[in-house]
């Protein structure tokens, strides 16, 4: 799974770069987005050595910087649990709707060990409070609280899930797919940074898109009370890639 899942980031990134795709939707096969570590990893894992953990840790460390670094919007559509490594897939999303019955996470510390290689996404999302009570205790929590510390951006019933993220997906096809690209590298640039260090990052940031040929596009599309031309060829197609159960 961690394999395929870095594979497909990969490929989602080439065709991101040539346009092919402007919207990921990540979703879980059948009642469950990801419940975390399965049997069978955990029967073939109990004998590795450190070294071989550490290989592991490390694989599964890039395939979620992998897919946090997808230069596309990632929509999370989280039905059922997200446990474990679960609960990082959806610390990577943009966007997060989930299932008000949906229950979430970081229960590494019940097996005695730790959700670590998906900390440094999880606690970019929730911040360090909510991670030092989830963390240490591996309590379970509800989409309501998931909401609530900003690992769910919305909870709706399970009926109306799919036209949730269907309204998500619309309004993102809305912007400029180099901007949304650009937005995406833009947070992640001034995260963590002094405002006088972000400053004139974020001044050449704007300076650039204004004089690019996207934004020229849609500031003259304003101007001109037309839709931009990205939103004239936007055509929406269904290219899913589903969960599976994937450790912390």
């Amino acid at each position: 799974m961690i394999a395929e899942l870095t594979a497909w980031a990969a490929q989602a990134r080439d065709r991101a770069v040539r346009g092919e795709i402007r919207v990921v939707v990540l979703g879980g096969a059948g009642t469950t987005f990801c419940a975390g570590a399965d049997v069978t990893w955990m029967s073939k894992t109990v004998h590795y050595t450190e070294d071989e953990n550490l290989r592991d840790a490390t694989a599964m460390s890039r395939m979620f910087g992998a897919l946090d670094g997808l230069a596309v919007p990632v929509v999370g559509r989280v039905q059922g649990a997200a446990l474990g490594g679960g609960a990082g897939l959806a610390a990577v999303c943009d966007i997060v709707v989930a299932d008000q019955a949906a229950v979430f996470g970081f229960t590494e510390v019940k097996l005695g060990i730790l959700p670590a290689v998906i900390s440094p996404f999880a606690i970019a999302k929730i911040g360090r409070s909510a991670a030092r009570e989830l963390f240490l205790t591996g309590a379970r929590f509800s989409a309501a609280r998931a909401k609530e510390i900003g690992l769910v951006h919305e909870v709706v019933p399970a009926a109306d899930l799919d036209a949730a993220v269907g309204r998500h997906v619309h309004e993102l096809l809305a912007a400029g797919p180099e901007a949304a690209a650009a937005a995406k590298a833009l947070i992640a640039a001034v995260w963590g940074r002094a405002t006088e260090d972000a400053m004139p990052l974020t001044a050449a940031a704007i300076a650039a898109r204004r004089v690019s040929k996207e934004g020229q596009e849609g500031l003259r599309a304003f101007l001109e009370k037309r839709k931009p031309k990205w939103i004239e060829d936007t055509r929406v197609t269904k290219d899913t890639k589903v969960t599976k159960d994937t450790k912390g």
